[in-house]
């Protein structure tokens, strides 16, 4: 049965098909001029076929209340596992056409940047993610009025970051890149990456906030969707760019830019095109003093703890850049390898915190304890696996991004490197799994102490080692601060405080 839905000022809006029962749809959507409506109807029909198996359609939210909790979990997870890696392959693609098209000087000086880039991404990262522990402990509740209202304060918060944090991207970017002591033959091609990506750091800001509500909801599969054309977007551009019209750094740079804001718009026409049960397009920029507070009191201990974190990663950096382009090169293709490789952890300790946040709503304290559990139990399985791998396959993965026939010194210190990391992805899952359980209940505060004490330790091992060690000071400092970061949210959660930070 095919219904035509209605705006509250009565006017009638297009059908798309949203689901279907025993063949049936349920037709909602926006308005568009009358041939157009007619195409976009017949192209939501055919991918509402598409997408069905015996009659039913495969929903793109999950209901975390109900259901095996692990299923459940990974069934989130497997899909933000994806939009995940497809996001690193951005990064991946530019160092490795980086590295092999223009050398290894150009690649180091693309990762000189690298913790100046995420500090200011994950500030606004991090304020969406702090928003969504919000949205879904209100999903899970249904309290869609006050949901709205609050999504209208956010954005308007997003932007207004956004600029500011654009301004300081490029005004700062040669004194920054001076701080971490870059090479002078390195801070030209440096600066010019970084004034690009961080000066339109919007596009990025707005895939993270529209992909976190759509997260909160339950829906993972169209931030998917949207990694998914943006990275085919970043490939083409990326050789386009660099091997077409020789631009160097700066082609890298754009083409990440361009794919940025491809992903945002995708995630942002499907939020615009649900209407059931929450119409996100009934959304208006807006300013609440209260909402604003409630935003800043989850969003800012997130972001400021994934500030923090990239804080430290920056002063490693700079131990790394003592050290010479040799080892720079290494610590930045280690890094593009670990970004991929860690990312099991990251998408169910995410999806973690969506769950435990929708929960939370419901009041299942129980039913997230047992999630937990079971998310641990499997994360160990996967890490012991992905360790092996990667040891086995260090030197293989490494070449990828560096030349063997000139760059076999950076390879060698890469996979060292390599082996130190795959044996601790194990910790990592411990802490993480934590922290987003506490981040998903609404004790974010802790998070935020436990991200500072890891920054803390992490510096403090790399300082203190490196003298001593030489590189491998460097490289034994990350899984040293993952241990010590896992004391404070293994505590907190079995001392039971979280369970009273519920919003709701």
């Amino acid at each position: 049965m095919i219904s035509t839905g209605r705006y509250a000022n009565g006017n009638p809006t297009v059908p798309y098909a949203s689901g279907m029962c025993c063949g049936q749809y349920t037709e909602i959507g926006p308005s568009f001029p009358v041939p157009l409506a007619g195409k976009c109807t017949a192209l939501w029909r055919g991918y509402g076929k598409f997408m069905s198996i015996h009659g039913q359609v495969l929903r793109s939210n999950v209901d975390m209340t109900q259901g095996r909790p692990l299923n459940v979990i990974f069934s989130f997870a497997l899909p933000l596992l994806m939009g995940n890696l497809f996001n690193q392959l951005y990064n991946v693609v530019d160092t490795a056409i980086v590295g092999r098209a223009l050398g290894a000087d150009a690649l180091a000086a693309v990762g000189s940047t690298g913790n100046i880039n995420a500090c200011l991404f994950l500030l606004l990262a991090g304020l969406a993610t702090g928003v969504s522990v919000i949205v879904s402990q209100y999903w899970g509740a249904e309290r869609y009025d006050e949901l709205r209202h609050l999504l209208g304060t956010f954005l308007t918060l997003l932007l207004a970051a956004s600029v500011v944090m654009s301004l300081l991207g490029v005004l700062l970017a040669e004194p920054m890149l001076r701080l971490l002591q870059v090479p002078e033959n390195l801070l030209d091609a440096g600066v010019t990456y970084l004034r690009i990506t961080a000066g339109l750091l919007l596009g990025n800001a707005l895939y993270n906030a529209a992909g976190a509500v759509l997260r909160s909801t339950g829906d993972s599969r169209t931030p998917l969707a949207a990694m998914v054309v943006s990275s085919l977007c970043n490939i083409v551009l990326d050789l386009w760019f660099i091997l077409g019209l020789h631009m160097g750094v700066a082609g890298a740079a754009l083409a990440t830019v361009a794919a940025q804001f491809l992903s945002a718009g995708v995630c942002l026409c499907e939020l615009w095109r649900q209407k059931q049960p929450f119409a996100f397009a009934s959304v208006r920029l807006c300013f609440n003093k209260v909402d604003a507070a409630l935003i800043l009191r989850f969003g800012l201990p997130t972001a400021l703890q994934s500030c923090m974190i990239t804080l430290g990663g920056m002063t490693v950096q700079g131990i790394v850049n003592s050290f010479g382009s040799v080892t720079m090169a290494a610590y930045t293709a280690v890094q593009r390898i670990d970004s991929l490789t860690i990312q099991v952890v990251v998408s169910v300790s995410n999806a973690l915190a969506i769950y435990t946040g929708q929960n939370m709503g419901k009041h299942d304290i129980d039913r997230v304890c047992q999630g937990l559990r079971d998310s641990l139990k499997a994360l160990c399985v996967i890490c012991l696996v992905l360790a092996v791998a990667v040891f086995a396959s260090r030197r293989l993965l490494l070449s990828i991004f560096l030349d063997p026939a000139t760059d076999a010194a950076s390879i060698a210190q890469g996979a060292d490197f390599l082996s130190v990391m795959g044996f601790a992805y194990i910790i990592a899952a411990v802490m993480n799994s934590y922290l987003n359980v506490l981040r998903g209940a609404g004790d974010v505060n802790v998070s935020l102490v436990a991200g500072l004490f890891e920054m803390g330790a992490r510096l403090a091992f790399a300082s203190l080692l490196a003298p001593h060690l030489g590189v491998w000071g460097i490289w034994l400092a990350t899984p040293l601060s993952w241990a010590s970061g896992c004391i404070i949210p293994v505590v907190r959660y079995y001392s039971k405080e979280w369970m009273k930070r519920t919003l709701i």
